[in-house]
């Protein structure tokens, strides 16, 4: 069986992260059927198995995306003759014609926490992502022979907001990488936070800023706030807030580093979260697999994937105050770790288990 696999919009980030992870996947476990992945630029080596087709100029612009997902790349596709058409971008093409799964991990048109506005410059790319893309992905849902999601409410969300059909929105958990050669936390409390996340806006940096100058007012200066942005980075992110180097000086910088670097930081770090969009927490689910106390925004995807947790502290994301007092708490060693907690993990089945959905479609249209 041929598969076609549609990522021409994945260039960085979470996408790409998506995308080379079921390649590996693939490439390391799949051996009956043959795959062929529609891709933007050179991401992925060739196999006896695994062909690549780079579809130039398809990320010049939102226009070019668009017209190669309804427009050209009905062409296309068809000329590969797949017998399913599996998409990784949220979107299916119209009018294919042939058995279509669709992997959804785009939540901004299906979370409640934030409206963004069209009229601000910061917040331009995920209103047009929340009104006009999100129509897209329900009306491709619906389409869709299976639609796989990654977390329950996700799940709910789909059937609820884009009104797909229930049978056919499949919930199937990411499976974590191997962490076991990893160092576990080991500490009751600490004074080293840390909060590994790219740039978007919904990551929530501003709150960090302001739960550790509230800090600085309480008197509490011993503490250390370790983030995943460079400097610069950062302070685009606390446009409009009165930044001082005092408060700065409490934060180190990283920028981007390894998943192993990520990991190794973990076992002496408090995790801070207060992202308040995501379709699936990594780091909540990483930090529980290592044992680590958590202090997690209060939203679907942190209260799904720490259900049953005893080292986890949840906080408004929108209260810098409500953060602070917790930081504090663990600061002063009134909030500590619990060792008798600690031994819990996330475990899905992952990749797997969307390729049997991916080739269980082409059964379901016939």
């Amino acid at each position: 069986m041929r598969i076609i696999v549609n990522d021409i919009a994945a260039s960085r980030t979470g996408a790409l992260s998506v995308l080379q992870d079921f390649y590996r996947y693939i490439r390391e476990n799949e051996t009956e059927h043959e795959w062929v992945f529609l891709l933007s630029d050179e991401y992925l080596e060739e196999t006896e198995r695994i062909r690549t087709v780079v579809v130039d100029g398809v990320k010049k612009s939102w226009f070019h995306r668009l017209f190669f997902d309804f427009c050209s790349g009905r062409k296309l596709i068809r000329s590969l003759a797949p017998d399913v058409f599996f998409s990784l971008q949220n979107t299916l093409p119209l009018f294919l014609k042939v058995p279509g799964a669709l992997y959804i991990h785009q939540p901004l048109g299906f979370q409640t926490a934030k409206r963004f506005s069209v009229l601000k410059s910061a917040e331009r790319e995920y209103a047009i992502y929340q009104h006009l893309i999100a129509k897209l992905i329900n009306a491709s849902a619906r389409s869709a022979d299976c639609v796989i999601v990654q977390t329950e409410w996700m799940k709910q969300a789909v059937i609820s907001v884009a009104g797909a059909k229930s049978d056919r929105v499949k919930k199937i958990t990411p499976a974590l990488p191997d962490l076991s050669g990893y160092a576990k936390a080991d500490y009751e409390t600490s004074r080293s936070f840390f909060y590994p996340s790219g740039d978007m806006l919904y990551k929530n940096h501003a709150l960090l800023y302001l739960a550790a100058a509230d800090l600085l007012v309480k008197g509490i200066t011993d503490f250390r706030i370790t983030i995943t942005l460079d400097r610069k980075e950062f302070l685009n992110k606390l446009s409009g807030i009165d930044v001082r180097e005092e408060v700065l000086a409490h934060f180190s910088c990283l920028g981007r580093i390894s998943r192993e670097e990520t990991y190794a930081l973990y076992a002496g770090s408090v995790l801070v979260f207060p992202s308040y969009i995501e379709t699936f927490g990594y780091p909540p689910a990483e930090a529980r697999s290592l044992g680590a106390l958590v202090l997690a925004s209060r939203c679907p995807f942190c209260e799904e994937v720490l259900e049953g947790y005893g080292n986890v502290r949840y906080f408004d994301p929108f209260d810098a105050g409500e953060l602070s007092a917790l930081m504090a708490d663990v600061i002063e060693g009134k909030l500590r770790r619990n060792a008798r907690c600690a031994d819990s993990a996330v475990t899905g089945n992952g990749w797997g288990e969307v390729v049997d959905a991916v080739c269980a479609c082409r059964l379901n249209k016939a």
